[in-house]
């Protein structure tokens, strides 16, 4: 049985005015999120030299993009993010096959459409849609129907499908991503504590057969994560590097634009998925320490407006979405310390990347979409109140 989800929902008319949506939303959490932005695009002006090109100005755009996404998001019905939660799902999957065929390969992978006005990745919108189309399934749940096994074989396909397809491109780090997520989920509505250990045992087994499909890149990253300094100048110079600039900036940090590990480029990718390093070496503890206080918040925040909801669907897609940031914030930070392997995952809200930042204010979108609607007590699929 689930510890957070009430499933006793029943169908009965509610509607929000804009004026009374943005009334009812939580600028707490807005402001936050606006926190954190404000210090990636601050951070971005620091590994430029002092300068808002290349990356700190178009962050600052992104941001007002994304900002556009989540008012939007926010300001439409529940219901309607309900109805038509399958499509997005399946247009995500469709995009997905289609990187697989005529994908922008950057860096080795195979991961992006080019639109011509920008560069699409559809595994970041996989993370959103995928946590849509689970809570949409979900929704019309009942607690004997989780608990039986063949009920989770469509949501274990809908999460098969674009693992497999995000794999090919490689990307593990979105993949496990998703996985996890899935599994979270799971939890949340209730799925037996028994069956998780099941798979756990059954995962542990198979990791000699899963080392063989891993690309010799992965397996590096593996190896490297093991055992850094078996190659200092080669595969473990990223790991080691950040370690060393991680522990430079002592408890105040050399000041910003002081940092002289990033700015004499001994740190790879120090705007994307190594910004953290740039930040503990400036700010020092206290720094990275406030930015981690500030993720904090912003997920505590989020379970709380999640919980409020009156209706399954809300409450599971709020709280899918918040657990995906937490795991965006988890699999960053211990990989730059050295805790995970190198999976190229990015510091949410804080490393250069246009869609990762559309992905997660369309998130944060939904989630006060959930928030503002908390009242609407949504009734099961099929009812004749649908």
């Amino acid at each position: 049985m689930s510890l957070f989800l009430d499933r006793n929902c029943y169908f009965k008319d509610f509607e929000l005015s804009i004026k009374d949506k943005l009334l009812t939303m939580s600028w707490s959490f807005f402001f936050l999120i606006c926190c954190v932005v404000g210090i990636g695009i601050l951070l971005l002006y620091s590994v430029a030299g002092g300068s808002m090109e290349p990356w700190a100005a178009k962050q600052f755009f992104r941001f007002i993009m994304g900002c556009c996404v989540f008012f939007t998001i926010l300001l439409i019905d529940l219901r309607f993010w309900m109805k038509y939660a399958y499509v997005f799902y399946a247009i995500s999957l469709i995009l997905l096959v289609a990187v697989d065929i005529r994908g922008v390969v950057g860096m080795g992978a195979q991961r992006w459409l080019d639109l011509g006005f920008m560069q699409l990745q559809p595994s970041e919108l996989m993370k959103i849609n995928l946590v849509l189309a689970l809570a949409r399934y979900f929704h019309g749940s009942g607690e004997e129907d989780v608990e039986r096994t063949t009920h989770l074989i469509i949501p274990i396909i809908m999460m098969a499908l674009p693992v497999g397809l995000i794999l090919v491109q490689p990307d593990l780090g979105t993949a496990s991503m998703l996985v996890f997520v899935t599994v979270a989920i799971f939890f949340l509505v209730g799925v037996q504590i028994w069956k998780f250990v099941l798979v756990g045992v059954l995962g542990l087994a198979s990791i000699p057969i899963g080392w063989h499909f891993l690309h010799d890149y992965q397996k590096q990253r593996v190896l490297t994560f093991l055992d850094p300094e078996r190659d200092p100048l080669g595969a473990g110079y990223h790991i080691m590097q950040s370690k060393i600039t991680l522990g430079s900036g002592g408890l105040f940090g050399k000041g910003f634009l002081e940092g002289t590990q990033s700015h004499l480029n001994f740190i790879p990718e120090k705007h994307t998925d190594f910004i953290f390093t740039v930040l503990s070496e400036e700010f020092g503890l206290i720094g990275s320490s406030l930015l981690l206080i500030l993720y904090m918040a912003i997920i505590i925040l989020g379970f709380r407006m999640a919980l409020k909801s009156s209706n399954f669907f809300g409450k599971i897609l709020a709280l899918g979405l918040i657990v995906n940031f937490s795991l965006y914030v988890f699999i960053n930070t211990a990989m730059v310390m050295g805790l995970l392997p190198v999976v190229g995952v990015p510091l949410p809200l804080v490393s250069y990347g246009g869609s990762a930042m559309m992905v997660l204010m369309a998130g944060f979108g939904f989630i006060e979409c959930v928030y503002v609607n908390q009242e609407m007590v949504i009734g099961r699929l099929g009812s004749s109140d649908e």
